[in-house]
């Protein structure tokens, strides 16, 4: 199972492509929960640092398909390191200020998110470039959904770390800091220097006229909710059955089974076109979340726990090949970015509707929410099968002035079912 990922990590390059994003990505990976903590250190309340976090949110959706954007068009040096400075001064303007004035402080935190460079799109953009072959670009997929898991459970415990070591603002400070050093490690890596987007029609959608990945957007509108939605029911789980260390062991057992579906998922190479293949594991994601309204024990519960997340990881990987097939050309870097923003919009709303479910029905029903997501995800992608099964051909369109000037094609795979 190790050999695939073993090949891909020993390929020039590709290693420090990996761990320069998911460095640079800190700062965005651990935002909720250094925001909450410096707030409370303080003095503020968790209304406050509540508010401050959705903020910040809010602005990360908006900003990174606008930053995507502007990669495709200029590059990735010449966007994603400036974006990773601002994105550093500005949360470094609101450690050193603290909530007051909080005119300020909003402003800050806002443009933190906004400026948070696109490394995540970015990454996917320079596989093609990095491995060659088909299958290889397929398996690093996978291993980027799996070194996600990886970096959301690693990070909180490094903000925690830095709080105990110094205190809450230097936590801020410090994480920032190797998000500008990850974000260079990147974009001065040959590979991001050479990189250049297809040649792309003028078109103020973008990515976004391309229907097979609006109705891809959709799907996973509602597979962000059913994430959300998890993570406010295990809290009122975790309230009557043992408290904060039983909704981490809740979360780690998601990201646990998540990390063990994407490893298996990413080790063979799968047939058939990756359109039907996301459906299956959608309804499979679904029916894994249904046993969780059952509310056993704290053990027996973890347990729900790892299988709910088995298929998250292989639905995440398949998407990217998916958005890889649909994105117009010339627009990779913004499709991946709208992914990752659907993605945060609808764990937002899943988290929102999830506590207005559990203050009203109780925990049960907030654990119904998931698969009830999960079951409109895939009504979506049914409805739309058509429209996904003719995906744009990854060739060379007409030029026009936003075009690179030396009409460098995108590396990229699309020519085939095979994934």
């Amino acid at each position: 199972m190790a050999t695939g990922y073993l090949e891909i990590l020993r390929a020039r390059h590709a290693l420090r492509l990996l761990t320069g994003t998911l460095v640079g990505r800190l700062p965005n990976a651990t935002a909720a929960i250094a925001l909450v903590l410096f707030v409370r250190a303080e003095g503020g309340t968790y209304s406050l640092a509540g508010a401050l976090a959705a903020v910040y949110g809010v602005a990360n959706a908006v900003g990174q398909p606008v930053l995507g954007r502007l990669v495709d068009l200029y590059g990735q040096p010449r966007v994603q390191l400036p974006a990773a400075l601002l994105a550093a001064l500005a949360m470094t303007l609101f450690a050193l200020s603290g909530t007051d004035p909080l005119p300020l402080a909003y402003a800050a935190v806002a443009a933190a998110g906004l400026f948070t460079p696109p490394l995540e799109g970015g990454l996917r953009a320079l596989w093609p470039s990095v491995l060659r072959r088909e299958e290889q670009v397929h398996t690093a997929y996978a291993m980027d959904a799996i070194a996600q898991e990886i970096m959301f459970t690693a990070g909180p415990l490094l903000v925690t770390l830095c709080v105990s070591l110094w205190d809450e603002r230097a936590a801020l400070l410090v994480l920032n800091v190797l998000g500008v050093l990850g974000a260079l490690s990147v974009v001065v890596s040959p590979p991001s220097r050479a990189w250049r987007s297809a040649p792309r029609e003028a078109h103020w959608l973008g990515a976004l006229r391309s229907p097979g990945l609006l109705a891809l957007l959709a799907a996973f509108l509602f597979i962000g909710m059913a994430l959300g939605s998890i993570t406010v029911a295990a809290v009122s789980y975790a309230d009557g059955h043992g408290g904060d260390a039983v909704y981490g062991w809740l979360m780690a057992g998601l990201g646990l089974g998540a990390l063990a579906g994407g490893t298996v998922y990413g080790a063979r190479r799968w047939a058939g076109a990756p359109e039907r293949r996301l459906r299956v594991l959608v309804a499979l994601l679904a029916v894994c979340y249904v046993p969780l309204m059952l509310t056993p024990g704290p053990a027996s519960m973890v347990l729900l726990s790892v299988v709910s997340g088995v298929f998250l990881a292989p639905c995440i990987a398949c998407a990217f090949i998916i958005v890889d097939r649909h994105a117009p050309s010339g627009t990779v870097t913004e499709a991946f970015s709208w992914l990752v923003t659907t993605f945060t919009v609808g764990a937002s709303v899943g988290t929102g509707l999830a506590g207005a479910v559990v203050q009203a029905g109780g925990t049960v029903w907030g654990f119904a929410l998931p698969s009830v997501a999960g079951a409109v995800s895939l009504l979506v992608l049914l409805g739309t099968g058509r429209v996904l099964a003719a995906p744009v051909q990854g060739g060379v369109v007409a030029a026009s002035s936003e075009n690179d000037p030396n009409r460098a094609v995108e590396p990229r795979f699309s020519s085939g079912d095979r994934a």
